[in-house]
C-alpha cells in the first residue's frame, strides 16, 4: 500500500500518453508521512546503461522509504520532458526529480513547479535559469581533468587527440569537455585535432569515430565523454583499440569495465549512478517534508583502468 512504485519506460510512455504517467501511483493523504509522498522522475534518457542504473538506485531507494515514484523517459526530448514536469505538477507530486534533457530548456518548467510550491531535485545534470531545491551531480569538470590526466598517462604524454561529445546543451557534456580541456593543456606534446558531438550514443560514436580516423589518421588518443561513445570509436577503430590508439571514457558502466578487462578501451571515469539516483530520492523526500537540504551533493569519481578494474566490475 505505501511501496508503490510506478516506471513507464519509452514504449509504454508512448502508448499511454504523457498524462498517464501517475496513473500507477496509490498512496493518498497530504501528510508528511513517507507512505503519503508522490515523487515525479524524469530522465533524459533510458535507451542508455547508465541512466536505467540511475533510475535503479532510485526506485530502490523510493521503496526501501516506502514513498511513490513515478518514473518517465523524455527520450532525450526537451519539450517532452516539459510536459512531464508539468504533468507531475498537475498530479500534485510532492517533490520532482529531473535529470535534464538540455539544462537550459529545463528551467521554464522548473519555475513553473516552484510556483506551485513543489521542490525540485536535479540530478547527474544542472538545470539553467531556475533554482532548484538540491542537484545531486558528480564533478564533472574534475573529471574531464582527471580523463586528460589518464589519457595523457595512457598515450606516453604525446599524441594527436579527437573528443567525442555529448549532447550539446547539457552541463555533463560542457562540463566535462570543459575538464578535458583544461587538463589536456598541461601536456605540450599532445593535440586535440578534432572534436565533434555523437550525443553520448554508442552508434554516432561508431559513426563519428569513423569519419574522424579518416579525416585525421594520425589520431592516437581519443576521449570519449560518456562510454556509450567510447565503446562506439572502439568498435570503428578494430583492431587499433586499446592499443595503437588509446580510449579514456566516461561513466564506468558494466559494458565499459568489460572493454576495461578486454583491454579495448584504456580507462574510464567512473561514475556511481546508483548512489545518484538514491541520493536525489533522499533529497526529494526531505524536500516534500520541508526539511532543510545541501544546495549540492556531489559524488565522487575515480578513475578506473586495467589496474584496478576489478575493484568495479564486481559491484
Amino acid at each position: 500500500m505505501k511501496r508503490t512504485i510506478t516506471v513507464i519506460a519509452a514504449g509504454a510512455a508512448l502508448a499511454l500518453g504523457l498524462t498517464a504517467c501517475g496513473s500507477g501511483s496509490s498512496s493518498g493523504g497530504s501528510g508528511a508521512a513517507a507512505g503519503d509522498i508522490k515523487l515525479g522522475m524524469s530522465v533524459s534518457t533510458l535507451n542508455n546503461p547508465y541512466f536505467v542504473q540511475l533510475r535503479k538506485g532510485a526506485e530502490d531507494e523510493a521503496k526501501k522509504q516506502g514513498v511513490a515514484l513515478t518514473v518517465t523517459d523524455a527520450q532525450n526530448d526537451a519539450s517532452q520532458q516539459v510536459n512531464q514536469i508539468q504533468n507531475f505538477a498537475s498530479q500534485s507530486m510532492k517533490a520532482i526529480i529531473i535529470n535534464p534533457v538540455d539544462s537550459d530548456a529545463a528551467g521554464p518548467a522548473v519555475k513553473a513547479a516552484e510556483r506551485s510550491k513543489i521542490p525540485v531535485i536535479a540530478v547527474d545534470r544542472v538545470v539553467n535559469g531556475a533554482t532548484v531545491a538540491q542537484t545531486v551531480a558528480s564533478d564533472n569538470v574534475a573529471g574531464g581533468k582527471l580523463a586528460a590526466q589518464e589519457l595523457a598517462k595512457q598515450m606516453g604524454e604525446k599524441g594527436k587527440v579527437a573528443v567525442l561529445q555529448g549532447v550539446p546543451g547539457t552541463s555533463a557534456a560542457r562540463d566535462r569537455g570543459q575538464g578535458f580541456t583544461e587538463g589536456i593543456k598541461a601536456y605540450p606534446d599532445i593535440q586535440v585535432v578534432a572534436q565533434q558531438p555523437a550525443d553520448f550514443d554508442r552508434t554516432k560514436g561508431l559513426d563519428v569515430m569513423t569519419n574522424l580516423v579518416q579525416s585525421n589518421p594520425g589520431i592516437t588518443g581519443v576521449f570519449a565523454e560518456n562510454d556509450e561513445m567510447a565503446l562506439g570509436a572502439v568498435k570503428a577503430l578494430g583492431a587499433k583499440a586499446g592499443k595503437e590508439v588509446k580510449i579514456v571514457g566516461f561513466d564506468g558502466t558494466p559494458d565499459g569495465l568489460t572493454a576495461i578487462q578486454a583491454g579495448t578501451l584504456n580507462a574510464s571515469i567512473a561514475q556511481q549512478p546508483q548512489l545518484l539516483g538514491q541520493q536525489a530520492v533522499q533529497g526529494a523526500i526531505k524536500a516534500a517534508k520541508g526539511e532543510k537540504i545541501e544546495a549540492t551533493v556531489a559524488v565522487p569519481v575515480k578513475a578506473v583502468n586495467k589496474d584496478n578494474v576489478a575493484e568495479f566490475a564486481g559491484s
